[in-house]
Order: C-alpha cells, then structure tokens, then sequence
C-alpha cells in the first residue's frame, strides 16, 4: 500500500471519529430535552 493511501485512509478515520462524536452527542442532547419536556408535563398533568 503506498504511502499516499495509508494517509488518506487515517484522515478519513479521524474525520468519521469526529462525525460520529457529534451524532452521539446530539442524541444525547435531544434525549435530555425530550426527558425536561416530559418531567414538565407530567408535573403538570399531576397539579
């Protein structure tokens, strides 16, 4: 394998690493939102 495609090939897995990061960390952060929105509805289903 030449030189020139080991280093594509470590780029494109960094780049996929950082894409990855950020999809986890929005579905983490919709997930918090949506649990607020239910505790919230539910205390006022509840009063």
């Amino acid at each position: 394998m030449s030189q020139k495609s080991k280093v594509n090939r470590e780029r494109r897995a960094i780049e996929q690493e950082k894409k990855g990061r950020k999809v986890v960390n929005w579905i983490f952060g919709v997930l918090i939102v949506l649990a607020i929105i239910f505790m919230i509805y539910t205390t006022i289903l509840a009063s």
